[in-house]
């Protein structure tokens, strides 16, 4: 069911079109944390740091995916709300055909540099071969972690947020279940959980593109404008997005590649720590991020639509949303830390090293996710309105203040893996700072004025 936010109240639009998004993301999170619960159950604390080693660099390709996956939905938005689906469906068309291709390029590249990209981490000795391969596996299904992404962005767009939660509920389940076959039954340590993830995310692709192009010849426009399979022009359009969102999903993986090269100058406790940790800090800001492409969404139909005025509607609506997820995660992860960290470890090992660095980071975290709210939310207007600029500067400074940060507090001012932890809500709160400013300014607005 696609869902039109131009019109009507925002609250009950906005409400209906992210609360699906939210779950998705939640159950695509679900399955990830998964991965390393089984891990570190049934294989042993150094195949959990294994998985963890190598977890930067899959973000690294996911940032790829999800820049791309903006850039199609916010022009692909804008062509809905303004009722020019000639125009959407050769975007979407331009966008598969395109993804496609880059899949394959960046699976030639990271499958000759995969032990590379791991050695460049640091990572211990111990743990190489089993990142190393944990990361192989992953690269090989990079096609359909790609063609996933674009498709539910393109559903998304089109005000369909339930169609992505089926294919996703579906996935994640059939992944928690191989995760419990190939790693717990059949013995086969952090390749089981690699294959699982590959095997799922490749049937969730397929059905999801073939839903897709089901959908599409619904869409009739009265104008009998030629339609294009693949447009230079539209490509040029969604690139203008797509761009600066993948430099700035890169720019945050590559950043948080130079702060696990840190964590991995420590031992296998911190650096499986570190893995559980920022499992649960990576579900929190995936689901507020997916919120703010909901709000990327809704601010990109209003505009194509020209309706700039309810827009700022709409960023109180999800102000609302967001404290409301924040509220519960913030009471769970600073009262019962150690209950959290504690699902990812056999309670038979020694593992008190480990819960006890997790429980700091998470205690030190988590308070300031009301603060990360509040920029992703900004940068969810400013990204949708096409505002890519001042969504990149404030990004940025975010990131490069964590990276630098981390650096100084834990190795310049002797504070350890401790140092790290504080980096990430220096780097928040500045970048929250610059988002608001810049959506309070109405810097959101030039697009507008400028079409």
């Amino acid at each position: 069911m696609e869902i039109d936010m131009t019109t009507g109240k925002p609250a009950p639009k906005l409400w209906a079109f992210s609360l699906p998004l939210l779950f998705s993301v939640m159950f695509q999170q679900l399955y990830s944390i998964i991965d390393s619960v089984v891990a570190g159950k049934f294989a042993g604390k150094d195949a959990l740091a294994a998985v963890g080693a190598s977890y930067p660099v899959t973000m690294l390709f996911l940032a790829f995916a999800t820049g791309a996956n903006i850039g199609c939905s916010v022009i692909v938005s804008q062509y809905f709300g303004a009722k020019k689906y000639q125009s959407m469906k050769t975007g979407i068309y331009t966008s598969l055909i395109s993804i496609s291709v880059l899949s394959v390029v960046l699976t030639v590249i990271g499958s000759i540099c995969c032990d590379g990209l791991i050695g460049m981490l640091g990572t211990p000795e111990s743990i190489f071969s089993d990142s190393s391969l944990y990361l192989r596996i992953y690269i090989w299904g990079l096609f359909f972690l790609f063609l996933y992404n674009i498709a539910t962005g393109i559903f998304t767009a089109m005000g369909d947020s339930r169609t992505p939660l089926y294919f996703l509920i579906a996935s994640s389940i059939a992944n928690i279940i191989l995760d419990y076959v190939f790693v717990a039954v059949c013995k086969m340590g952090v390749a089981g959980v690699a294959w699982a993830t590959f095997l799922c995310q490749g049937v969730a692709a397929v059905c999801s593109v073939a839903a897709l192009l089901l959908r599409i010849p619904q869409f009739k426009e009265k104008s009998q404008k030629k339609q294009n399979l693949f447009s230079w022009q539209m490509l040029k359009k969604i690139s203008l997005v797509a761009i600066p969102s993948i430099l700035q999903q890169s720019f945050i993986s590559i950043g948080n590649l130079f702060i696990q090269w840190e964590v991995n100058s420590y031992d296998t406790n911190v650096i499986a720590a570190y893995t559980s940790a920022v499992k649960l800090n990576t579900f929190v800001i995936t689901s507020l991020t997916t919120l703010a492409n909901g709000l990327s969404n809704y601010t990109a139909q209003n505009m194509g639509a020209k309706k700039p005025e309810r827009i700022p509607l709409g960023f109180r609506v999800a102000l609302i949303m967001v404290l409301m997820v924040c509220i519960p995660i913030v009471f769970l992860y600073c009262a019962f830390g150690s209950s959290v960290i504690g699902i990812f470890l056999d309670k038979e090992e020694q593992v008190a090293a480990v819960i006890k660095e997790g429980v700091l980071f998470l205690r030190i975290v988590s308070p300031f996710y009301f603060v990360i709210a509040l920029k992703l939310m900004a940068d969810g207007v400013l990204r949708g309105s096409g505002a890519m600029r001042y969504f990149m500067i404030s990004t940025f400074t975010d990131l490069i203040l964590r990276v630098i940060l981390s650096y100084l507090f834990s190795v310049v001012c002797g504070l350890g893996s401790v140092g790290i932890w504080f980096s990430w809500p220096v780097g928040w709160s500045a970048g929250a700072a610059l988002s608001l400013w810049f959506y309070k300014g109405g810097h959101w607005k030039e697009m507008y004025l400028a079409a």
